[in-house]
């Protein structure tokens, strides 16, 4: 009977600290298993998550900003 009783309690305390390390590594944990899940997904392209530019519109451009060229020596 004392040997089911530790491999019940050895379970448990196992189960426990993944619980525990589940719980304080949450953040990090989520961002990786989300790019895996990125990289295991055929369809997914990684130019997907390109950001819009800053300007969506080119043609609406101020005056204050104008290109200029600079030559570096």
């Amino acid at each position: 009977m004392g040997v089911i009783t530790t491999a019940v309690i050895a379970i448990a305390g196992v189960i426990l600290g993944w619980i525990t390390i589940e719980i304080a590594c949450k953040p990090c944990l989520e961002k990786d298993r989300e790019a895996i899940d990125q990289n295991l997904n055929p369809d997914y392209g990684p130019d997907d998550d390109i950001r819009s530019p800053l300007n969506a519109n080119p043609t609406e451009q101020s005056a204050s900003t104008s290109a200029t060229a600079v030559k570096i020596v």
